[in-house]
Order: C-alpha cells, then sequence, then structure tokens
C-alpha cells in the first residue's frame, strides 16, 4: 500500500498496489502494522457495505458527533462514486473545507477519513457498492449531516437533480 495525506488535514489517500495475474488481481486493503507506521487508527470494531442501485443516488453528508467520532476507511468494490469528505471539526485548520475524490472498482485507491469529517457519495454508474471499516460503533444519537446542497460548502456534485432519501434531503445546512 501507498500512502499519500490528502489535502484536509488527517485524511489520506491509501493506493492499493494490485499484483496481477492470469486470473486477475490481488491487493492488500489493510494491514495493522503499516497504519500504525503512518500514525493511523488500527482499531475497526464495525465493518459496513452500502449498495446503491441508481447512477445519480446520492448518500450524504454524515458523521458520528463527540464522544463517538468515526474514523472510516473507505473502497469501492462495485461501479464508481464521487466520494465527498468536509472536515467540521472546531478549530481544525482545514475546518470547512471539502475535497472529493473519485473511487471505482477500477482504480486502487481507499479513502482514510478521519473523526469529525462528514461523508457522502454520488453514484457516477449503476450499481455501486462501497465497503468501509467503521473504528467506533454506530450511536444513533450522536448521528449528524449536512444537506448535499449546501450553499456555504458550494459542492458541484456531478450529477444534477440527485436521488436523495427522504433524511438527506431534510438535512440541516452549515451552521
Amino acid at each position: 500500500m501507498t500512502f499519500t495525506p490528502g489535502p484536509l488535514d488527517g485524511l489520506w489517500l491509501i493506493g492499493l498496489e494490485p499484483r496481477h495475474d492470469h486470473r486477475g488481481w490481488f491487493a492488500r486493503t489493510w494491514c495493522a502494522s503499516e497504519f500504525s507506521d503512518h500514525g493511523l487508527n488500527t482499531h475497526w470494531p464495525q465493518a459496513n457495505t452500502t449498495r446503491s442501485l441508481r447512477r445519480g443516488i446520492l448518500r450524504g453528508l454524515h458523521w458520528q458527533a463527540d464522544p463517538h467520532p468515526e474514523i472510516k476507511l473507505i473502497r469501492c468494490a462495485r461501479g464508481a462514486v464521487w466520494d465527498v469528505v468536509v472536515d467540521v471539526r472546531p478549530g481544525s485548520p482545514t475546518h470547512g473545507r471539502w475535497a472529493a475524490f473519485e473511487l471505482s472498482e477500477d482504480r486502487p485507491l481507499q479513502l482514510y477519513v478521519p473523526g469529525g469529517f462528514a461523508h457522502g457519495f454520488q453514484c457516477l454508474t449503476d450499481q455501486c457498492e462501497l465497503d468501509y471499516l467503521m473504528s467506533d460503533s454506530y450511536h444513533a444519537d450522536l448521528a449528524r449531516g449536512l444537506r448535499w446542497n449546501d450553499p456555504h460548502l458550494a459542492i458541484p456534485w456531478p450529477i444534477p437533480d440527485p436521488l436523495l432519501s427522504d433524511r438527506d434531503a431534510a438535512l440541516p445546512t452549515w451552521p
């Protein structure tokens, strides 16, 4: 794996190094010693998968508040998504800034997202599947979110008129 600091404080892009042969490829997605060598979280008590059926579906922007912020390790296993993270940590040098990355089954890249970051994605293809490792269990009372089209953030989502859940459509704007 290759570890590259991202454009926001604490965000990492982790490149996979596929080993190809006539059957396909193999790549390591997680190694405790390599993550520890970079000062990153090595405790993942929860793993999640999300599958989105149609191009244009948008999920987010979500995070879990203190005292149980979730660090996430995110990888696209099927399809392609435009993945967005927003630093919502008060006092952070990159507070209020966002970054976006295309993740796809054909691009061997993972995102290491620190706790205190909102996360969302929009499907660029039908049949998208994302896998997450989470540093903490889900606490419904600490679930937070920001509206996808918040004017303060002005995120240029690639597909206009996204398909949203009722919950995501009703999320608040930036404070």
